[in-house]
């Protein structure tokens, strides 16, 4: 079985005979090829110019000896062709932000492929460049955490100008929520296009809401945006953080697989979120700043816990750190590999 078989089939729950394993952020500051790249340019030049997002996409490939690829890019890129600036100083600015009914009429839902081209020539290139050794991740921002963002304007603990909207105008933020979602569509559609395999949708701030909640802002959006991507023929994995008090709902999304943070152990979010999902996580990426025996006897529990599912996808429950030591991040990765579904 190639690595190409073992990434796509563990997202559609297929068992194969170790898991496939990848880490979320993998191409970024914890590797110092990154950051020698980093030197050259800022974060943004970075994200928009195809040639070296292609080269720190493929850094973790060739380091580490990961399943698959992610596109380099951020989260917030959409955001400008929807008519807002973003800088990053250094988190993520929006400006202005969105904060009222007119605000979100003057957004634009984009044609997104004449104003984000890089990101298209990226796929191209990363494509070209991994001749099939790994298959290559698009992704995107859910909805509800994109919306999170243009209505903050930068990042929060408590995103208190969004829930206010939430809450007060509920209106206002359905309105921008159908806004974010035709983008989405229309970003990711594109990517499988370009030459995305999977996609993964990112729903950082879904754990900012009761259940009850993201039923009603989160859950309908994600679902119009995986709808539209599974018709493309790409397997999808969905990861709402910090949302294990939502795993009914999250179950329901209509994703192929189903990403979980290291809150709960990989049998009980299988439990929660029902019987037949692939799962993708969960290491407390905080692991991987402790030493490597004790990276890769956590890694192995991670293991053991997930060997029972339909289909298991070895990762981290959130990014990985900037700070940790390549060392533990490769070691992370040979538990994996070495690893033997029985």
């Amino acid at each position: 079985m190639n690595h190409d078989d073992l990434f796509l089939r563990a997202c559609r729950g297929e068992r194969g005979s170790r898991p496939p394993v990848w880490l979320m952020r993998q191409a970024g500051r914890y590797l110092p090829e990154y950051r020698e790249v980093r030197k050259k340019v800022d974060f943004l030049t970075l994200c928009r110019t195809p040639e070296l997002a292609a080269q720190v996409t493929l850094q973790p490939i060739e380091r580490l000896g990961v399943d698959a690829a992610i596109l380099f890019s951020d989260i917030l890129v959409p955001a400008p062709a929807m008519g807002l600036n973003l800088d990053f100083n250094p988190g993520p600015v929006v400006a202005p932000p969105v904060r009222s009914a007119d605000d979100v009429k003057h957004l634009v839902v984009p044609e997104i492929e004449a104003e984000v081209p890089f990101v298209y020539e990226t796929i191209r290139i990363l494509r070209r460049e991994l001749q099939g050794r790994v298959p290559l991740i698009g992704f995107a921002a859910a909805p509800f955490t994109l919306s999170a963002y243009l209505v903050e304007g930068e990042g929060s603990r408590t995103f208190g100008h969004w829930k206010r909207m939430l809450y007060a105008a509920p209106e206002v933020a359905h309105a921008l929520l159908d806004k974010t979602t035709q983008t989405t569509i229309r970003y990711l559609v594109a990517q499988v296009r370009a030459g995305a395999q999977a996609i993964q949708l990112f729903d950082t701030w879904a754990g900012l809401v009761s259940a009850e909640d993201y039923a009603v802002f989160s859950l309908p959006y994600v679902k119009r945006v995986l709808d539209a991507v599974r018709a493309e023929g790409v397997p999808t994995i969905y990861f709402a953080l910090d949302a294990a008090h939502a795993a009914g709902l999250v179950a329901t999304c209509g994703a192929d697989a189903l990403g979980t943070d290291w809150r709960q152990s990989l049998a009980d979010a299988s439990r929660a979120f029902g019987d037949g999902f692939a799962l993708q996580g969960n290491l407390d990426p905080c692991v991987l700043l402790a030493d490597v025996a004790t990276v890769r006897r956590r890694t192995l529990a991670m293991l053991q816990d997930g060997a029972g599912l339909p289909g298991h996808i070895a990762n981290l429950g959130h990014g990985i750190l900037p700070e940790t030591p390549v060392d533990n991040a490769i070691a992370f990765v040979e538990t994996v590999k070495g690893f033997r579904i029985s």
